[in-house]
């Protein structure tokens, strides 16, 4: 379609979700797009989209205008357009309320036939709907599920700066691995290879001895080649680190986030979870505490036996998943040789370090701990795991200024709105998913 409507000096009253019974008789305009057409002969009826809800437009056709039944019979699903008129109520409509339509603009067209069905009526596998991904985002699950993403990052916001932490930023260029062992995505940086940043570990450590108290959203990047429904090779993570803290003191923040944030959820985001049938429960704090030589024990009772000292295989998570379903726990002690370098190794027993992880039934949300704040015994612990100091050195360095004692975590964002909303594929909660198979769209 070439003819499109201008905008004009038209402009949005209302959303959708604000317009109630109680308005009958008022005049609205509402844009969004045509999610489903239906025609009765004598009245027609169209669903209007917007990213707050649905409306029903009623057209009774011997009263309509000549005009007003032309732009409807072009009209075709997901085109957008404005649409003002008169709001009456009536109980079998949608929420009980629909809008007569005085004037419809069709500001936008869609072309048919579109790549999957956005009222997700018909089903389609989650690739299919990754190639589209804007018209997937459209059907209310997708919707829904940003929507508690966006409430999500809020309540951290709220819970952490409550706490005292200042937000900041670091780069996401580096010139140095920021842990031995990880898988590191090399960019050219002018004349010298540097690589894309897998956390902001060492920056948010240094600033501590600044801020004391610090936070970041952003996203960050691992060479993932596991193909699974938890792995992404780009990701957000909501890191904290405080000087002054020790794991203690991180493990029971984290526990108090969580709380607050499924809390807030559950407030704020009840529309939501109905659509995505999430039956949310506040967790009680505090959290089942295991050490990583309990867990051990658990799945060799159950046949899974794990060598002393390596990481959880997924034949164990997923007993660990069976043994707390929909349930919050940390993972404590861990052997300090499965841990990156800068984690602090227990004063009292070497070979076991202060680290954590969280863990939602089998799937693994946060990992943190006390870091070294001691220069020689971070040149040392770099040294066990094969790494060259010299490659640190502009972190080694500022321990020089005086590095307070200090601890912290970092938090899968995509992983956290997985739980909330029981999705079962990290993919579905991030907007552009990038993974082994998937640069587009």
């Amino acid at each position: 379609m070439e003819d499109l409507d201008r905008l004009e000096d038209w402009r949005r009253t209302h959303y959708t979700s604000e317009i109630t019974p109680e308005m009958a008789g008022e005049t609205v305009t509402v844009f969004g797009w045509v999610h489903a057409i239906r025609d009765l002969g004598g009245i027609k009826f169209i669903l209007l989209a917007d990213r707050e809800e649905t409306i029903q437009v009623t057209i009774p056709v011997k009263k309509a205008s000549p005009e007003l039944l032309e732009k409807i019979e072009k009209l075709k699903k997901q085109y957008v357009v404005g649409v003002k008129g008169k709001v009456r109520a009536y109980e079998k409509a949608h929420r009980g309320v629909e809008l007569i339509p005085s004037e419809i603009k069709i500001l936008g067209a869609a072309e048919h036939p579109l790549d999957l069905d956005p009222t997700g009526r018909i089903p389609a596998d989650l690739d299919v709907r990754l190639n589209a991904r804007i018209l997937d985002l459209r059907r209310p699950e997708g919707l829904a599920i940003f929507r508690v993403n966006h409430h999500v990052l809020r309540a951290v916001r709220d819970f952490l700066e409550g706490e005292g932490f200042l937000e900041v930023q670091t780069p996401k260029i580096i010139a140095t691995a920021t842990e031995g062992g990880a898988a590191l995505f090399p960019v050219v940086y002018f004349d010298r290879e540097a690589f894309l940043a897998q956390s902001p570990q060492l920056y948010k450590e240094q600033l501590t001895s600044v801020f004391e108290r610090v936070y970041e959203v952003a996203s960050y990047f691992r060479a993932e080649e596991s193909r699974t429904v938890r792995h992404v090779a780009e990701f957000v993570s909501i890191d904290i680190e405080a000087a002054f803290m020790n794991v203690e003191d991180v493990v029971n923040l984290l526990e108090k986030l969580i709380v607050y944030v499924v809390s807030y959820v559950k407030a704020k985001c009840s529309g939501e979870l109905k659509v995505l049938k999430a039956d949310l429960k506040v967790p009680a704090a505090p959290f089942k505490r295991y050490t990583y030589d309990e867990v051990l024990g658990l799945l060799a009772d159950r046949g899974v036996k794990v060598p002393w000292g390596e990481d959880i295989p997924t034949s164990g998570l997923r007993v660990l998943g069976d043994l707390h379903p929909e349930t919050y726990y940390f993972i404590l002690d861990w052997p300090t040789e499965s841990k990156p370098f800068y984690i602090k190794p227990r004063d009292d027993s070497p070979k076991l370090c202060e680290a954590f992880d969280l863990m939602y039934g089998m799937l693994e949300l946060a990992s943190g701990g006390t870091r070294i704040h001691s220069k020689d015994l971070l040149v040392e612990r770099l040294k066990s795991q094969g790494l060259t100091p010299e490659s640190f050195k502009h972190h080694l360095r500022v321990f020089d200024y005086g590095m307070p004692p200090h601890a912290g975590w970092g938090l899968g964002l995509n992983r956290l709105v997985m739980a909330l909303t029981r999705r079962g594929n990290i993919r579905e909660c991030i907007l552009f998913p990038r993974d082994r198979d998937r640069l587009t769209p």
